[in-house]
This record gives C-alpha cells, structure tokens and sequence, in this order.
C-alpha cells in the first residue's frame, strides 16, 4: 500500500487540528476530540449545527477543503452513504457517490486522510481496515470501513456471539447487544441508542442512526498522534 500523503503536520507544537468533512452530528468528531485534538467540522445540512459539539460549518465538504484542508493536521471524510446501502436496492433513488471526488481532494491538498464508510462501499475505498463495537467494548455490532492514508492495523475483533435486540427494541439481559438503524423508535430507545453509541449529546433519532461511535476516532485519532511522535494535548 502507498502512502501518498506526508505525515508532517503543518503546526508542530500546537494541539493539532482535524478537518471532519460531512461531520452530522459529531460521532467521529467527539472521538478526535478525546484523542487530543482540536475539530472544526463542515456539512451542507445546517441543522447539524445545532448539536454539533465544535465549531461548525455550513458548507460544501469538498469546496471547504480545497480552499482550507492545508490549515489542518488530518482531513478526516465520511461521505453520505445512500450510494452503497442495501436499502438503496428498494427505494430505487440515485444518490451521488462521493467517495472518489473527495479522495482526489484530499490527495490534492496534501494532508494525512481518512476516509469512512459503510461496509458495502469497500469496492471504492482503498485498502480499507473495518471496525465494530466490541473491538472496544461496545455493546452494539457496527462495522465501518476506514481508507487511510497512513497506517492502520485493528485491534482484535470478537466474535459476534452477544445476542442483539431487535431493532426499535431496548437491550435485556439476554439480548445485551442492540440493533441501531433507522425507524420509529421511542424516545426511550433513542436515550439507549444514544448511550450504547457512546453520543448522549446526539437528542434526534436520524442522528445517532446515523453516527459513527466516537470510539472509532478515538483509536484513529491516537495511532495518528503515534505515528506522529506526538502526545495527546
């Protein structure tokens, strides 16, 4: 695997900066956070702002980062992904794949990337490495692909044996583990949601739905800042 982007951050004795493109609600950007970083995140629907717990903008992913993505440490990227969700075979919508153009931007600025995605984009992501709760102590199964331009390695993944609620369902001591995926869903079950995700700012259904458990970034963030010879601020 190449590795097409530098890993010298442009602000070497300041806590570093992350870019978190098509950021929602904040799952992956929490995650940075407790890695030791600063976040600034873009996203073109606005009412993210009203749970995004840093400093958001209402923007264009792509365009924002070609004009600032030098300014940061790491461009983080988790594209819409409705282009490669199996619902998508039903509702029989087009949706943009934006997976390769944000690659390209990213390439073009310059700076270290990662690029996120559910588990049937792996045709479009480059070497990608997946993640799930429990490789963290989760109780939720929640695979995602991560495409990155510097090393990554997993931790272990336990197998799948906990046995999962059905969704819209709330965990019992038999089924600890629970489904989180779109529907309608009490508010009870967005609180667990919430929690099992490890997102309790995240107050809508769509939003933690839709969430990466901030856990993820966390581990990406610190073999980041590893790699670097750089220690969490």
């Amino acid at each position: 695997m190449t590795h097409p982007t530098p890993l010298r951050p442009p602000h070497a004795f300041l806590r570093p900066r992350v870019l978190d493109l098509y950021c929602h609600r904040g799952g992956m950007a929490m995650g940075y956070h407790q890695a030791g970083f600063d976040i600034v995140g873009v996203d073109l629907d606005a009412s993210c702002a009203e749970e995004y717990p840093f400093t958001f903008v209402h923007g264009d992913a792509i365009e924002y980062l070609l004009a600032h993505g030098h300014e940061y440490d790491l461009v983080h990227g988790s594209p819409p992904c409705q282009a490669y969700t199996p619902l998508n075979a039903y509702n029989h919508k087009t949706y943009p794949d934006l997976i390769a153009p944000t690659r390209a931007a990213m390439r073009a600025v310059g700076r270290p990337y990662v690029i996120e995605n559910v588990e049937a984009a792996r045709p479009a992501m480059v070497d990608p490495v997946m993640l799930c709760g429990p490789m963290f102590g989760l109780r939720m199964y929640r695979h995602r692909l991560f495409e990155a331009s510097f090393p990554l390695v997993p931790p272990p993944h336990p197998a799948h044996v906990a046995r999962c609620i059905r969704n819209g369902y709330l965990p019992t001591p038999k089924r600890p583990f629970m489904t989180i995926t779109g529907g309608r869903h009490s508010r009870a079950w967005q609180r667990a949601a919430a929690e099992a995700m490890g997102t309790p700012w995240i107050t809508t259904i769509r939003g933690v739905c839709e969430a990466i458990p901030p856990a993820y970034a966390q581990w990406i963030g610190t073999q980041f800042l590893a790699l670097e010879g750089r220690a969490a601020a």
